[in-house]
């Protein structure tokens, strides 16, 4: 992953070392959040992302909030994805959980292709900035 970032083949901004870990990178919350009990809420991440078309991402929730009773609904991060993500969370537990701005929420992992996808991603979602509200028509 290091040499990716380093070849500017993949792209997270702002970059910190710390948030490396051997299979991805956690992403940190971009804003503080309190999540009432039985609720769901938006986050997005500080850091925006590029994904090569070499590479598709997989976002789990950190299991320290899991323990608390944080479960996270997330879909694939697509080949050639740049934004921030929006995170959906929901709080299964019976008190408030407070989030922090910078707190580490979920894990990135990236996962390389064996073969380069006929496209790349370019639907609604490109280019997200902050929490992007659901582009599905009904």
């Amino acid at each position: 992953m290091l040499s990716c970032l380093s070849q500017g083949i993949l792209k997270i901004e702002p970059f910190d070392e710390k948030c490396l870990n051997p299979a991805g990178y956690d992403l940190r919350c971009a804003e503080d959040l309190t999540i009432p009990p039985k609720t769901h809420a938006l986050a997005y991440s500080m850091e925006y992302i590029a994904l090569p078309t070499s590479m598709i991402g997989i976002l789990q929730i950190r299991s320290s909030l899991a323990r608390e009773g944080v479960i996270g609904s997330f879909g694939f991060v697509d080949p050639g994805f740049r934004g921030q993500l929006t995170l959906q969370l929901f709080n299964s537990s019976s008190t408030p959980i407070s989030i922090k701005k910078g707190e580490r929420i979920v894990q990135l992992v990236f996962i390389k292709l064996s073969s380069t996808p006929l496209r790349s991603y370019s639907g609604a979602y490109q280019d997200s900035r902050g929490v992007v509200l659901s582009k599905r028509k009904s």
